[in-house]
């Protein structure tokens, strides 16, 4: 059977390859006293709070199950807009937000909207790697410009300015980011979208750990600059809705038909159920314990000094998200081991620590970097580092 070029150019998803060979070396460990502890997959520890789970099973009760339009309900598209107004005080009509099957699914509609067959898109090296998958599946490319702990792992406006060339259709960023853990400054966002909106290109900002940053200089929407920035954001991060595979995204006016046309086509609709659970997401009460998890994230982000003590050096703290980007160079070289995608396959099998290594994430020095996900328990974290401390003495 014959696959198309496209499919071809979709590397595979390494993050997910580790998790197996985790979960497999897991399965041995189930009934010993040193299980495998799981610092790998970004996803939090916590599920929907109790008023989203009696939302989803009184839709189901009363048989609100059937298709949505395309942009999904509008009454959930008014409460994230009120959400956009209390949390970031910027005004963004509902008649603006496309509710999506996940940020995924958005991606995928900005993507297709917006790029053509050899238009190539500016991004961080590191970056989460299928964002850029998402560009290629358009048929575009994805143009990686490394970053240094110095600019937060983040892009510039001079180095937008510097790479953007004939083909360049504009940016497609990230704040906070995955694997890092960091925010691109307000100042030089804004920047960086001035230089984009003067040749005429595109500002995509993947915003789906947004609601958990813990530094106020950074914790502000992309929003807030112009209505012609495209916002990505997800009700799995913040919202702790992984599983129900629902997000969002805020576009300017005139691309709403186009996406809303796309998403007929692609999608039908965003799952019912997951709409009517998330419209219980903005109740005062799930905003509270909502703000109580964020209080606990930024504590397990606290844990990070104690990687820098073992010589997994993390050379930019974390302003949010979940993750810790180290520098494993001098860890590897107590192991014995070449880089980190051999490391993290040492903590499995020495500390049953299972981490993600850098080979997902660019190719910009990510050899020498493994991601840290500190999305479980406090428990769960100080027992990893324990372990990595004996192992790393």
């Amino acid at each position: 059977m014959k696959i198309s070029s496209r499919a071809g150019r979709i590397e595979p998803f390494y993050v997910m390859e580790v998790a197996k060979a985790a979960s497999a070396m897991a399965r041995e460990l189930a009934h010993t006293d040193a299980p495998m502890i799981f610092l790998n997959i970004g996803e939090p520890d916590f599920t929907a709070p109790l008023r989203v789970q009696e939302a989803a099973v009184r839709s189901i009760h009363d048989g609100a199950t059937q298709y949505t339009q395309a942009t999904g309900l509008l009454t959930l598209r008014e409460r994230i807009s009120g959400w956009y107004a209390t949390r970031f005080g910027v005004d963004i009509p509902a008649s603006r937000i496309v509710v999506t099957a996940g940020a995924s699914a958005a991606l995928q509609l900005a993507c297709l909207a917006l790029i053509d067959a050899g238009d190539e898109i500016l991004m961080p090296d590191p970056s989460y790697p299928c964002n850029r998958h998402f560009v290629s599946a358009a048929e575009g490319a994805a143009v990686l410009i490394p970053t240094t702990a110095a600019e937060r792992f983040q892009l510039s406006a001079d180095k937008v300015a510097a790479a953007w060339g004939d083909h360049t259709r504009g940016v497609l960023l990230a704040s906070p980011s995955n694997p890092t853990g960091t925010s691109i400054h307000p100042a030089e966002l804004r920047r960086i979208h001035e230089v984009v909106r003067s040749r005429g290109g595109i500002t995509l900002v993947d915003e789906i750990y947004l609601g958990l940053s813990y530094d106020d200089t950074f914790g502000h929407t992309a929003l807030a600059i112009d209505d012609q920035v495209i916002s990505i954001n997800s009700f799995s991060k913040y919202f702790n809705m992984t599983g129900w595979r629902l997000g969002w995204m805020v576009v300017p006016e005139t691309l709403v038909p186009v996406v809303e046309r796309l998403a007929q086509n692609l999608f039908i609709c965003p799952s019912t159920v997951a709409q009517h659970a998330a419209l219980a997401c903005f109740e005062p009460e799930s905003i509270a314990e909502y703000e109580r998890r964020r209080a606990e994230f930024k504590a397990r982000r606290d844990f990070i000094p104690a990687l820098n003590a073992m010589g997994l050096t993390v050379p930019v703290m974390p302003d949010g998200a979940f993750y810790a980007w180290a520098d494993c160079t001098q860890a590897c070289q107590t192991l014995g081991v070449q880089d980190s995608w051999a490391f993290a396959f040492e903590l499995m099998k020495r500390a049953h620590v299972a981490v993600t290594p850098g080979r997902d994430f660019g190719t910009a020095e990510t050899a020498r970097f493994v991601r840290f996900s500190t999305a479980s328990s406090m428990a769960q974290l100080q027992t990893a580092a324990q372990r990595l401390r004996a192992l790393l003495a």
